[in-house]
């Protein structure tokens, strides 16, 4: 959430670096117009209570000496509706207030790549080369080969945007959760975290993805509970509400959830096979620190993650994520895409990015600093990494002429077999 002191001092700033965007002028203007309609209500409540409060000491004074205070007392009573009224509006302008800063997106750094879509994003990095000796088979026909999957059968259960991962397609999916969690704890040295997978109201509204992006959501008992979309949503929400200890920070996170999302706006894309699903296994990385240290904290993060892609000798790029195509609350995005063979196309598997101080204000999250002064954390997040995409270039980078797919050593200890070979 932004901060109102920020726009209300610099209005045509905000809106300009909102613009990069999309055109959020006439929310800024109408949340400074409620914000002045606020702070009048508020002043106006103020002045009446200390009005009042001098009314009730002359009456007390008057008492005392045995004379007449009942012109004070009517004038006293007679502030209570008018305190009440007050007091409401000033509610109700909060809280409108406070509905149009939700749904303002995060300002982008001032070094973001401005641009309106996708097609402007810069590659920062590739790493490895284009693998040359692939079969070009997609993971469905693979899949399909070695008994990896059963999607029709997971349709028949849950309907589209569902699999079932089975014999040893059910193990290399345990076993790259295991490489995943391992390498960024014990590596890492990230702190590993088991959260709930269902979510409060408070913490869907505490990451940004309330309200939104509620369509998208798994809602339960009446939209107060959810579905995790993310680990990020439990796992940014564990310290909200909480005043951490400058020694704490930085503090780092290692999650595994599985993560549940409608996909309400991506009907067509990306439908064919694993790449988008309505529920999909995921370790997340989750930071929180210092302001002044979040953007090498990014940096950190995004080399994290692209370390599980190298160890896996995966094809990758790095993308810096233009103005126009930044996610809702983010500041900055490197989104990490691998090769997939099958697909001849690069799959985003790890969106790597800060949110400055946008979620920490949205969810009372701070530190208290070298002065003693209570100040808003910083907040970093990046998937560490999404497990379907991954299963998909795993599949198509390692298939093998004779219907195989050999693994990378790395995997070797947790899968326990080098190769996965059709049956006889």
């Amino acid at each position: 959430m932004l901060d109102i002191r920020i726009i209300r001092e610099n209005p045509d700033q905000i809106k300009t670096r909102l613009a990069t965007r999309a055109d959020y002028a006439d929310a800024i203007d109408a949340v400074l117009l409620i914000d002045v309609q606020r702070r009048q209500a508020e002043t106006q409540h103020q002045n009446l209570l200390a009005e009042r409060k001098q009314l009730s000491k002359q009456i007390g004074a008057l008492k005392s000496r045995g004379e007449d205070s009942s012109e004070q007392e009517s004038r006293v009573k007679a502030f209570g509706d008018a305190l009440d009224a007050l007091g409401a509006e000033a509610t109700e302008l909060d809280e409108r207030q406070r509905d149009i800063l939700l749904r303002l997106p995060n300002l982008p750094l001032a070094d973001v790549p401005i641009g309106s879509d996708a097609s402007q994003n810069p590659v920062v990095r590739t790493w490895g080369d284009l693998p040359a000796n692939t079969t070009g088979e997609d993971h469905l026909a693979i899949a399909a080969r070695l008994d990896l999957m059963d999607i029709d059968r997971a349709r028949k259960i849950s309907g589209s945007g569902f699999t079932c991962f089975t014999g040893a397609g059910a193990r290399l999916e345990r076993a790259l959760l295991n490489f995943l969690l391992d390498l960024h704890t014990v590596e890492g040295g990230y702190t590993e975290v088991s959260p709930p997978f269902l979510v409060r109201r408070e913490c869907m509204i505490g990451t940004g993805q309330l309200p939104k992006f509620e369509d998208d959501m798994y809602g339960v008992d009446g939209g107060e509970l959810f579905l995790a979309p993310t680990a990020e949503v439990p796992v940014t929400n564990l310290r909200r509400d909480e005043i951490i200890l400058l020694t704490e920070l930085p503090l780092s996170f290692a999650a595994y959830t599985p993560c549940f999302r409608r996909e309400a706006g991506s009907a067509g894309r990306d439908t064919r096979g694993i790449i988008r699903m309505h529920q999909f296994d995921k370790v997340e990385l989750v930071k929180i620190c210092h302001p002044d240290h979040s953007n090498a904290e990014l940096e950190s993060l995004t080399a994290d993650a692209e370390r599980v892609l190298q160890l896996l000798g995966l094809h990758y790029r790095v993308i810096d994520l233009c103005t126009g195509d930044l996610g809702f609350g983010s500041a900055r995005t490197y989104d990490i895409e691998v090769w997939a063979p099958g697909q001849n196309a690069y799959l985003e598997v790890s969106s790597c990015s800060t949110f400055a101080d946008y979620q920490a204000r949205r969810m009372n999250l701070r530190f208290k600093d070298e002065d003693g002064k209570n100040r808003f954390c910083h907040t970093l997040n990046g998937s560490g990494t999404a497990l379907a995409r991954l299963y998909v270039a795993l599949l198509e980078t390692y298939a093998q002429p004779d219907g195989s797919v050999h693994l990378p050593e790395v995997l070797r200890p947790y899968f326990g077999d080098p190769v996965i070979a059709p049956k006889a």
